[in-house]
């Protein structure tokens, strides 16, 4: 049985792609990396038969040293530690970014990695919430908003207003897979720790869908704040990043 992992240009790989993203039916947090040029793509094969792709991206987006996808057709899955030691050998990578939410390369991830670490939780939208300030208006950014400085998150497409004073902006990233979208927020110093931002996660929410995209999310661990806040808002923890260091057994 000869087994194969070919570097191809991003159009020979699409298929299985649609046929991956169909199948983790979630946020892909890396999904734009393919189309901005930040990823190569390797064809994987079996007796010259495609069966699915692996990408490697860079922890410098010049290099190519970490394998952020990997995916085979269900009939030949019972051949995934083959195939994945032909992409390691194939593309030279030294690192295994995944998702946990995506079966097949998290095992991969603990499978052949000899250190394993987490910083980002994912999160999915859960349930619906009635959080309720009537005090605040939340609408869209006008041209003669006065906004705070921002120090984390850019501006969004829509603000939280107090008393005419915009305390909260907020918005959804689009460059994710279809149908999910990236929600983002950042509070007025002085005016966190009073739900605000759930508040304005809420609302986001509800423009997301009106967009037709499904909402999603994704903090730093450390960032205790920013997971109760989207708790709150209604949105639940689907999963974390993993990275890991390649060790070849």
């Amino acid at each position: 049985m000869r087994l194969e992992a070919i570097r191809s240009e991003l159009q020979h790989i699409q298929i299985f792609r649609t046929l991956f993203l169909t199948e983790s039916n979630t946020q892909i947090r890396y999904n734009a990396r393919h189309e901005r040029g930040w990823s190569d793509s390797y064809l994987l094969s079996v007796d010259g038969a495609p069966v699915g792709y692996g990408s490697v991206t860079g922890q410098e987006l010049s290099n190519r040293d970490t394998i952020f996808e990997f995916y085979i057709i269900p009939p030949y899955r019972k051949l995934a530690q083959q195939l994945f030691r032909k992409l390691i050998a194939a593309s030279g990578v030294k690192f295994i970014e995944c998702q946990t939410n995506d079966f097949l390369l998290h095992s991969m991830t603990l499978e052949f990695s000899k250190s394993v670490s987490s910083s980002v939780t994912l999160f999915s939208d859960h349930t619906v919430t009635n959080l309720n300030m009537p005090e605040l208006t939340f609408r869209r950014k006008t041209e003669t908003d006065l906004l705070f400085e921002h120090k984390v998150e850019p501006e969004g497409s829509h603000v939280i207003a107090w008393k005419n004073e915009v305390i909260a902006t907020g918005g959804f990233l689009l460059h994710y897979n279809v149908p999910f979208a990236d929600l983002y927020m950042e509070v007025r110093e002085d005016a966190r720790g009073k739900g605000v931002g759930s508040y304005l996660i809420q609302e986001l929410k509800k423009e997301c869908y009106r967009a037709g995209r499904i909402p999603a999310a994704r903090c730093n661990m450390e960032n205790h704040a920013s997971r109760a806040t989207l708790l709150k808002a209604g949105m639940k923890v689907s999963g974390f990043m993993l990275m890991g260091a390649l060790r070849v057994p």
